[in-house]
């Protein structure tokens, strides 16, 4: 075995090791920005921009990446105004979905919205982005509303379904 070998081989073994973390939810900071970037074009037909997470970030918007070692899996970001939380963003991995890490990310982002005196949350969700809407009406997400064609679609445009959920009882 050669040393390129031996090099190659560690970035495999790290990951194989990285695999077997439990995951974790930490504040987003800026070093998380090109992972953050590249799941959410990897999750999304329409994605958010880099500008986009940078100015969230600049904002004081409370972020988090959930991630397995240095993997990031989803990421979920809220904007706090007076007594009202709005989720702006909520994304997992393709490759993680299906793991109840999305529903992780959002019982943490209410969570953290409850404790910093939000009493409602609101967010937009495509009409057809099923697998959402069932996780946000678990959550005890009510529909509150429509945005007629919100969102840019593959041929025009999407309505965006509000919603709204009451964080005390629901964390």
């Amino acid at each position: 075995m050669n040393a390129a070998s031996i090099q190659s081989a560690q970035p495999r073994q790290i990951a194989a090791l990285e695999r077997l973390l439990p995951p974790e939810i930490v504040a987003m900071r800026d070093a998380d920005l090109p992972q953050v970037v590249a799941l959410e074009a990897a999750a999304q037909v329409f994605p958010w921009r880099e500008k986009n997470f940078t100015d969230s970030l600049r904002a004081g918007h409370p972020a988090w990446v959930l991630r397995r070692g240095t993997a990031c899996l989803g990421f979920s970001i809220l904007m706090q105004v007076i007594d009202e939380a709005h989720l702006l963003n909520l994304a997992v991995a393709p490759h993680a979905q299906g793991q109840g890490l999305g529903a992780r990310l959002l019982r943490h982002a209410m969570r953290e919205a409850a404790r910093a005196g939000m009493d409602n949350m609101y967010l937009e969700v495509r009409a057809s982005n099923a697998r959402a809407l069932q996780i946000y009406q678990a959550f005890g997400f009510r529909q509150i509303g429509v945005r007629k064609a919100y969102y840019p679609a593959a041929e025009g445009r999407e309505d965006a379904l509000i919603f709204c959920a009451a964080l005390e009882g629901n964390t």
